[in-house]
């Protein structure tokens, strides 16, 4: 018998732990991968809290996977073993829900999520649907291109479908896990970019990513100081505060939108006179498909964007989960597997 190590829950609420699993070979459209890296994300909280209904414990958390295939399973094309490969929040699509049926993968209503739907990346090996693969390019290290397959192309994917041209003012709200690489991608797509944070801690920082302007909300209406500079067409909301995000809707330009990736369960208060006069909008984003997670990657490669890091090892998984959730991580953590 074959194992390999899991850093697992084995009920809602307790600790990671490390565990041998037996290792499976892949089934039919199923492929092995050897994990290298993995990505620490505050939705793994869904998990290891058990915030999400119907999971069944014990479970494995850890959507950001990178790493190698080890073995493919019947009816895998083209993917072959030695490749590398990431997978992220997309874990799969059914094919045959009304979404899937018209190429709106992403909106699949079967769809799984690595770490929730099955066991994820905090492990030596995962196996995964054949559909979830991306392939991660030779020039990004498997631990820079594990946030990129969740934080990365939900900032990469909301910018490029928001609307906003090149020139345009784009404001990132929050710079954390997300924000940090929401601004350089908006940067590096042309647009002109404010970055708006509590205090001026990360100031700094903001501008050293590719910021214009920085706005501490703490001193001033950030609405206004958006206004002030014309207005923003597009305001990528990546932080789970939703006071924060109502605070910042009235600096949109007309036509403009605030496109909301933080995922936060309380409840938005915008009045609808905010959004009438200027035809303004708040939508939502999801993550993007295994193929969006491609694209996020090669711009990332081309356009020098990288995730700022922590690592630490997977027995210490439990260690970087609590430094994730605390907040204090800058700006991401990754768990290795050397």
């Amino acid at each position: 018998m074959t194992t390999t190590r899991v850093m697992q829950v084995t009920g809602a609420g307790d600790r990671l732990e490390l565990a041998e699993r037996e290792l499976r070979s892949p089934g039919r459209g199923e492929v092995l991968v050897r994990v290298e890296a993995c990505g620490v994300c505050h939705s793994d909280a869904f998990t290891v809290e058990g915030w999400m209904p119907g999971i069944e414990y014990p479970r494995v958390p850890g959507h950001e996977i990178a790493g190698r295939i080890e073995a493919v399973g019947e009816d895998v094309v083209p993917w072959q073993p030695g490749q590398r490969v990431g997978v992220g929040w997309f874990g799969g699509h059914c094919g045959h829900c009304d979404p899937c049926r018209r190429g709106d993968l992403i909106s699949c209503a079967n769809g799984q999520v690595p770490g929730i739907a099955f066991d994820g990346g905090y492990a030596d090996h995962v196996v995964v649907p054949q559909s979830a693969l991306a392939s991660i390019p030779d020039d990004l290290g498997a631990v820079d291109a594990a946030p990129l397959l969740c934080a990365g192309i939900t900032t990469f994917n909301a910018l490029r479908d928001s609307g906003a041209r090149p020139g345009d003012l784009v404001a990132v709200l929050g710079i954390g896990g997300l924000g940090h690489l929401g601004v350089q991608f908006a940067r590096r797509m042309g647009f002109e970019v404010v970055a708006i944070a509590r205090g001026t801690g990360k100031e700094e920082q903001a501008r050293a990513l590719g910021a214009h302007h920085y706005v501490d909300s703490t001193a001033t209406d950030p609405a206004e100081a958006l206004q002030g500079l014309g207005g923003a067409a597009t305001i990528l909301a990546t932080v789970t505060a939703p006071d924060a995000m109502s605070a910042v809707v009235g600096g949109l330009r007309p036509r403009g939108r605030m496109v909301v990736v933080g995922a936060s369960a309380d409840p938005m208060q915008i009045p609808p006179f905010a959004l009438i006069p200027g035809s303004t909008g708040v939508v939502g984003h999801a993550s993007g498909t295994s193929k969006d997670s491609e694209d996020t990657m090669r711009f990332s490669v081309l356009h020098d964007v990288r995730p700022t890091v922590e690592t630490y090892p997977l027995e210490r998984a439990a260690e970087g989960y609590a430094r994730m959730m605390s907040g204090d991580a800058r700006f991401r953590v990754v768990l290795t597997m050397e």
